[in-house]
């Protein structure tokens, strides 16, 4: 009768260790899944992140694409304006000039002569810079309508990307909820049925 005692006591030891053993692996098999899923919420967390930078980076450029090209085209408009006031002017000028060249005077003839060729100088010099102006102003607004395009493209894919990420971060954070168990899987059956 020792001898089935020794055993028993052997066995029940024995299975003793085996659902320990078993009890240990799915302890371990359940932590290996939390720590998996932990990595994959904090991948999630880390694109909705990247996404929404996206997304502000391509907000400021179209704020700014819509700046540079409202500044063009005041700009334009601006050097338009004193463009039509130059032409005017200079017309003006060279036309009482013209007058006094062809005067009996020969010294007031003389003068208005070198006057003519001051103000045509200075009429090119004047137009040069306006043309300068208004070839820097085209430049913004061919940037601003890059930016601008660009910035709603980005928009575009960026809050395309950020639905993707953000759905996946909640599909994330379910799982992983009901791995750690803050919430029990009926409860996530009733929400997804609302």
């Amino acid at each position: 009768m020792k001898k089935n005692t020794l055993l028993s006591y052997v066995g029940l030891s024995l299975i003793l260790f085996l659902i320990t053993g078993i009890v240990n692996a799915q302890t371990d098999k359940k932590a290996a899944e939390i720590k998996r899923l932990e990595t994959g919420l904090m991948i999630a967390r880390k694109n909705v992140a990247k996404n929404e930078r996206s997304l502000a980076i391509a907000d400021s450029l179209v704020t700014k694409g819509t700046e540079q090209l409202n500044e063009s085209k005041a700009e334009t408009k601006a050097i338009a304006a004193e463009r039509k006031t130059l032409d005017k002017e200079y017309a003006t000028q060279k036309k009482t000039l013209e007058k006094q060249t062809t005067s009996k005077d020969k010294a007031e003839a003389t003068k208005a002569k070198a006057d003519l060729k001051a103000l045509d100088i200075k009429y090119k010099a004047d137009t040069k810079a306006l043309d300068t102006r208004l070839k820097d102003a085209t430049k913004k607004s061919t940037t601003g309508s890059s930016n601008l395009s660009k910035g709603k493209t980005g928009k575009k894919t960026a809050t395309d990307a950020l639905k993707t990420s953000q759905a996946s971060l909640d599909a994330a954070q379910e799982k992983y909820d009901v791995a750690t168990g803050v919430v029990a899987p009926e409860e996530e059956g009733k929400k997804k049925k609302k």
